[in-house]
C-alpha cells in the first residue's frame, strides 16, 4: 500500500464522551495497563510495567515541561486606579475585548532557553483567538510578581502560516519565564472541555519534566511515579532522556481524506551526545515512552543518514537544523545503513562540531508502511480517532490497532491524555 493513499476514515472508532478521562486518577501508577504482546492482549496495573520489560533494556523518556502557553490580553492598559484581580492568569477587570494569544514556538531569540531568560522583550509565533477584534495597535496584560503589578504589551509583527509573530514587551527586569508563570495559563487539551484547574499544574506534568517548551504534555509519561522509576532500576532497566517540545499541532485533526494531503507540524528536539552513545551501546534499540519519544528516536536514524551525506560532501556546518527530517523522507529515501551505523554517523557529526547537545527538528509522519529502526517497544495512551497518533500505533502493531482499541473499550479503559496506558510489543 502507498502510505500517502491511506484513507483516514479507516482509522475511526466510536469514542463516547464518558470514556474520555476528564481528570487523572489520584495515584498516577494505579491506572490500567493494556499489554499487547505478539498479537495477544491482556490487562494489568501500570505499576506492574517493569515486570514486562527485558532486563538490560534501554527505556527513553521525553523530559519536556509544559509551559503556561495560554495568555489573555485586553485592548487597553489596566487602569492605574483599579485593582486588577488575577483569575486563571488574566485580569478580571473589564478593559475592552479579551484576546487570547497561544504561544507555539519562539521567534526571537529562536532558542527556547534563550527566549525564556530574555528580559524586557521577546517574540513568539502564536495562535490568536478572537483576532477579528484586534485589527491594529497594541494589546495589554498585567502580571504580578512579589505583590507588585506590571504591564506587558503584545504587538502583532507579521503573519506566519496560520499563526502570527507576536512581540512581547514588559516592565521590570524579569525573565520571560517569570512573566509566564504569573500571566499564563496551562493549556490542557481542548477535548477535556473544561477550564484549567489548580490541580492540573501538577498532574499535567510528568514527574521527570525538566526542559520548558511544550504546549502539551507527553502524556504517556504521566503514569510514571518515583516508585515505578525505582522499580525500573531494580529490574535492571536503563533510563535515558531526550527532549521533544510538543506543539499544538499534536491536536491538529487530519482533515484530508488521504493522509498524503495532511501537513505534519514541525517539532523541535534536543538530544545529548551521551544519549546517542547509550543507544549505540544498546545496538540501536530502545523502549520508547510516548509517541513523542518514538518520533524523536526514529528521526535520529534519518538525521544520521543526512549527517553522513553532508560530511561525505564536505557540506556539514554543525547547525543541527541542516539535519531536519522532512515529513515524507522515510518513504522516499533508499538506504542500506543499519540503525547503529546511522547513530554512529550522528555521533561523529556531533564530535566533529563539538556538540554536547544536538538541537534540530522533525516533521516525520509515522503511518502504516513505515519501517521502524530503533523503537522495539512502546508505552502509550489511547489516542483520538482519525489522528496521526493512531496511524503511528497502527504502523507499530502492523495494523492490529482495532484489536487493542476494541479490548480497551470493552474493558472500561479510560481514554486520551488523562486516561489509561498500554505497553505495545509487536
Amino acid at each position: 500500500m502507498n502510505t500517502k493513499e491511506i484513507q483516514i476514515k479507516d482509522y475511526n472508532y466510536p469514542l463516547p464522551d464518558e470514556r474520555i478521562a476528564k481528570f487523572p486518577l489520584a495515584e498516577r501508577d494505579s491506572s490500567k495497563l493494556l499489554v499487547y504482546k505478539s498479537g495477544e492482549v491482556s490487562s494489568d496495573t501500570f505499576r506492574s510495567l517493569p515486570d514486562y520489560l527485558p532486563q538490560g533494556a534501554l527505556m527513553v523518556f521525553n523530559n519536556t515541561k509544559v509551559i503556561r502557553a495560554r495568555l489573555h490580553f485586553r485592548k487597553s492598559t489596566p487602569s492605574a486606579n483599579v485593582q486588577c484581580s488575577m483569575i486563571n492568569g488574566q485580569c478580571s477587570t473589564p478593559q475592552g475585548a479579551l484576546i487570547e494569544i497561544f504561544l507555539l514556538e519562539p521567534a526571537s531569540p529562536v532558542e527556547y532557553q534563550e527566549n525564556f531568560i530574555a528580559t524586557k522583550e521577546c517574540s513568539w509565533y502564536c495562535l490568536v483567538g478572537n483576532s477579528k477584534k484586534w485589527k491594529e495597535g497594541l494589546l495589554y496584560g498585567e502580571f504580578q510578581i512579589n505583590g507588585t503589578s506590571y504591564t506587558i504589551s503584545a504587538e502583532r509583527v507579521a503573519p506566519h502560516g496560520t499563526s502570527f509573530e507576536i512581540r512581547f514587551r514588559w516592565e521590570g527586569s524579569f525573565a520571560f519565564s517569570e512573566v509566564l508563570e504569573s500571566l499564563g495559563e496551562l493549556p490542557i487539551p481542548p477535548y477535556l472541555n473544561r477550564k484549567t484547574e489548580e490541580s492540573d499544574l501538577r498532574t499535567y506534568q510528568t514527574v521527570y519534566s525538566k526542559i520548558k517548551g511544550s504546549v502539551a504534555a507527553p502524556t504517556a509519561g504521566l503514569h510514571f511515579t518515583e516508585r515505578v522509576l525505582a522499580d525500573l532500576d531494580k529490574h535492571g532497566i536503563e533510563r535515558e532522556e531526550l527532549t521533544l517540545h510538543v506543539g499544538a499541532g499534536t491536536f491538529k485533526p487530519v482533515k484530508s481524506e488521504e493522509i498524503g494531503d495532511h501537513e505534519m507540524h514541525t517539532e523541535h528536539i534536543a538530544v545529548r551526545l551521551q544519549t546517542i552513545e547509550k543507544l549505540i551501546a544498546h545496538e540501536g534499540k530502545a523502549i520508547a515512552v510516548g509517541t513523542t519519544s518514538v518520533r524523536t528516536l526514529e528521526s535520529l536514524y534519518y538525521m544520521g543518514i543526512k549527517a553522513q551525506q553532508l560530511m561525505d560532501a564536505g557540506k556539514d556546518t554543525g547547525d543541527g537544523e541542516e539535519l531536519h527530517v522532512e515529513q515524507w523522507m522515510p518513504y522516499n529515501v533508499q538506504c542500506s545503513m543499519f540503525n547503529v551505523q546511522c547513530l554512529q554517523s550522528l555521533r561523529d557529526y556531533m564530535l566533529k562540531h563539538k556538540l554536547d547537545v544536538l538541537h534540530s527538528s522533525t516533521q516525520i509522519i509515522i503511518a502504516p508502511g513505515y519501517q521502524f529502526h530503533i523503537v522495539q517497544m512502546m508505552v502509550t495512551n489511547f489516542h483520538q480517532p482519525q489522528s496521526t497518533l493512531l496511524l503511528l500505533v497502527s504502523a507499530f502493531v502492523h495494523g492490529d490497532w482495532r484489536k487493542i482499541y476494541d479490548y480497551a473499550l470493552a474493558n472500561q479503559f479510560r481514554f486520551l491524555s488523562y486516561g489509561d496506558s498500554s505497553l505495545l510489543i509487536p
